[in-house]
């Protein structure tokens, strides 16, 4: 497994693994606590595991969290996703960056997105199952969700969105969170 740099993000890191493939199809490690140490992340710091399921054309995001914020290992571990991340961090020398990466179960790759990043996805074949290792437990009273259609941020959706959210369609722009946070 090799740790290379997302240059649009400071801080954040694409894990990619190395596929053992035979006949029977593929092995391959998808976590190494030690690759993580090697880039200067803490592999202990991750304390919850969840899992997402799309149909084809489902955006999920933007979404980050407000206080401390949180850190996520993301990967597709099944189809294909379009992946999103945005800077937000003020200090951040790659402030309001934007990353556009694909994630597929073909690849396993997985994508560490830096506190205080806004993340999103979509869905590019008819099943997308993308797995989430996230550094602090969830408390939906700290969720933001930020429009996924700002015009502002101007991202390159490969396919129609067919489903978002309610909450995710409500969401306000990039702007007015920004300024709800005082940055």
């Amino acid at each position: 497994m090799k740790a290379t740099d997302v240059p649009a993000i400071a801080g954040a890191y694409l894990f990619e693994p190395t596929p053992h493939t035979d006949e029977r199809g593929f092995f391959c490690r998808t976590f190494d606590a030690g690759v993580l140490r090697s880039v200067g992340l803490d592999a202990a710091a991750f304390v919850q595991d969840s899992v997402s399921r799309s149909a084809r054309g489902v955006v999920r995001g933007l979404h980050l969290r407000s206080g401390a914020g949180e850190a996520k290992l993301v990967r597709c571990s099944y189809g294909r996703i379009f992946d999103v991340v945005v800077d937000l961090r003020p200090d951040s020398p790659t402030y309001l960056g934007r990353s556009f990466l694909e994630l597929s179960g073909e690849t396993q790759a997985t994508l560490y997105v830096p506190a205080g990043c806004a993340h999103g996805f979509q869905a590019l074949t008819g099943t997308a199952d993308t797995s989430y290792r996230i550094d602090r437990p969830h408390d939906p009273t700290e969720d933001v969700a930020i429009a996924f259609d700002d015009p502002g941020l101007a991202i390159p959706w490969p396919l129609p969105a067919t489903s978002v959210s309610r909450r995710d369609r409500a969401a306000p722009g990039l702007a007015e969170v920004l300024e709800r946070r005082g940055s």
